[in-house]
C-alpha cells in the first residue's frame, strides 16, 4: 500500500471520528458539508506539510554542496517556506469558515 493511500485512509478517519456535528440529527446542520470542510483541511495541511518538506530537502542539499553561501541559502528557504505556510493557512481557513 503507497504512503499516500495510507495517509488518505488517516485524514479519513481523523475526519469522520473528529467532526461532533458530523453525525447531528439537527435540521440545521449538513453532515457533508463538514465531512468536506475536514477533508478540504486536511489536505491543506498535507499539501504544506510535503511543500516544506521539499523545500527542506533542497535547501540541506545546497548548503551541502556550497556551504559558503548557506546563509542566503537559508534565507531563501525561509521566505519561501513562510509564503507556503501563509498559503495552506489561507487554505484551511477557507476550508473550515468558507461557504457551505
Amino acid at each position: 500500500m503507497s504512503k499516500f493511500v495510507k495517509l488518505f485512509s488517516l485524514v479519513v478517519i481523523v475526519a469522520l471520528t473528529s467532526t461532533s456535528d458530523l453525525f447531528a440529527q439537527d435540521a440545521g446542520s449538513n453532515g457533508l458539508a463538514v465531512m468536506g470542510k475536514a477533508i478540504g483541511a486536511g489536505l491543506a495541511v498535507i499539501g504544506a506539510g510535503i511543500g516544506l518538506g521539499s523545500i527542506g530537502k533542497g535547501v540541506t542539499e545546497s548548503m551541502a554542496r556550497q556551504p559558503e553561501i548557506a546563509g542566503s541559502i537559508q534565507t531563501g528557504g525561509l521566505i519561501i517556506a513562510a509564503m507556503l505556510e501563509g498559503a495552506a493557512l489561507i487554505a484551511i481557513i477557507l476550508a473550515v469558515f468558507g461557504a457551505a
